[in-house]
């Protein structure tokens, strides 16, 4: 298995395939409850566009995306509903009395591992990854995970996250979390 960035169209796809296997919407309570699910669906043209601006970063196993961690810049406010009042309600809060409209952030826009490669640790992986190609460049590392999906809470404060805010969208309660690259 190996953590990267994304450098080919065909991971792009890898990553879209990877999201729809695991939207909530397409899940049974069942599986939601046991293994967790992303909300947000992002059409094809949006993961290019993002992975054109900041790649990705990735698990592969063979030829195939077994995880990814999306990299949302704020050049990407305006394009999606959902990352757009994630953005908003990052720039209400400060962290350690410094306003973070005005800081250098870098949000998540979406995490998963696949079924198949769960409780192996590549989560964490692909933070520790994340932090290694962007921490020259952002101070800190922002997400938002939904309350009713505990193993993604539990994952996220794991990998090295604290809750700084929440915010309701969609009829759920949103953590918003933040790991500080500088800490």
């Amino acid at each position: 298995m190996t953590i990267k960035r994304v450098s080919d169209p065909s991971e792009i796809i890898g990553i879209k395939d990877l999201q729809t296997s695991n939207l909530k919407s397409l899940l049974t309570e069942d599986e939601i409850q046991k293994e967790g699910f992303v909300t947000a669906e992002y059409t094809l043209a949006f993961l290019e566009r993002m992975n054109g601006i900041e790649p990705s970063i990735i698990a592969v196993d063979g030829d195939r995306v077994v995880g990814y961690a999306l990299v949302a810049t704020k050049a990407l406010y305006g394009a999606h509903d959902l990352l757009d009042d994630l953005f908003r309600q990052i720039n209400l809060l400060t962290f350690k009395g410094v306003s973070l409209q005005e800081s250098n952030y870098v949000v998540v826009g979406q995490l998963c591992v696949a079924k198949s490669h769960r409780g192996q640790g590549i989560a964490q992986k692909m933070y520790d990854f994340y932090r290694q190609e962007l921490s020259d460049r952002y101070t800190y590392l922002i997400t938002d995970v939904v309350d009713q999906n505990p193993r993604s809470v539990k994952a996220h404060l794991k990998a090295g996250f604290e809750i700084i805010g929440s915010l309701d969208y969609g009829g759920s309660r949103w953590f918003i979390v933040l790991w500080d690259w500088n800490g």
